[in-house]
């Protein structure tokens, strides 16, 4: 195995699920979700489209209520928060979504200036370091002047990366990270999501169905299947599963 990751041991869950529950009218998403996710771990939730994987990380953020169960991260409960405390929880949340979310008409630099906005005992010069390190990280230095249309995929998706990063985030949450990218970026994109653990100690949930993906980044994997949890393990324990459920993912 790749995979270079490594996750601690008996640590309280910096992110607990329990009993979540999620509709859309007669479609039930999530069906009694118990995740846990350990400091310092990558956790890849494994599943086929529709199978409430997105719901699932958007309902740690509070960007969708869940109907009922518990969302407790970093110890305090999402539901008891009001929009403050919220707003003040999500700065230690990075959230990668699919598009990489990026802001058109700016450059490379006012993309990553961005998010420090609101950050008002950085000076200028502490926020320029910012912005150069968040770019190192990712590979990017050479392209701080250019305009997001400048930039390939793969290099639109470590921006994005690079702008989640730049507020040193505790828990990383990555929406299908590597989707539309060629096999060589995927893998790039993959060890960058390991580079970033091993630097900052991050705690990640990585929603994938990228095989790949998922052998390089995951210390525990979950596979979610009609709302519900189905299986969890490693990659190489879920690798060997005679569930022809989970087989589907690696044939």
């Amino acid at each position: 195995m790749e995979s270079t990751s490594t996750a601690p041991n008996n640590t309280k869950p910096v992110v607990e699920i329990n009993h979540l529950q999620k509709s859309f009218g007669s479609n039930k998403v999530l069906d009694d979700v118990n995740i846990a996710l350990k400091k310092g771990e990558n956790l890849v939730v494994l599943g086929k489209s529709g199978s409430g994987k997105s719901v699932l990380i958007k309902c740690i953020v509070g960007l969708i209520e869940a109907d009922s169960g518990e969302l407790i991260v970093q110890g305090q409960r999402i539901d008891e928060l009001d929009t403050k405390q919220l707003n003040t929880l999500r700065k230690k949340v990075g959230f990668l979504f699919q598009s990489g979310a990026l802001y058109d008409s700016m450059t490379v630099r006012e993309n990553l200036a961005f998010p420090l906005r609101d950050q008002h005992t950085l000076s200028q010069v502490d926020k320029t370091v910012l912005i150069e390190e968040a770019l190192e990280n990712v590979a990017l230095s050479e392209a701080i002047d250019k305009m997001p249309s400048e930039l390939s995929g793969g290099m639109r998706k470590r921006l994005g990366l690079a702008r989640t990063l730049i507020l040193k985030p505790e828990i990383m949450l990555y929406d299908e990270p590597t989707t539309g990218l060629d096999p060589i970026t995927s893998r790039e994109i993959s060890k960058l999501i390991i580079s970033i653990q091993n630097k900052y100690n991050t705690s990640s949930i990585i929603i994938t169905h990228d095989m790949p993906c998922a052998q390089i980044t995951a210390n525990r994997m979950v596979v979610l299947h009609q709302g519900k949890v189905h299986a969890e393990g490693t990659y190489d324990e879920l690798a060997v599963s005679e569930d022809e459920m989970i087989r589907s993912f690696f044939n």
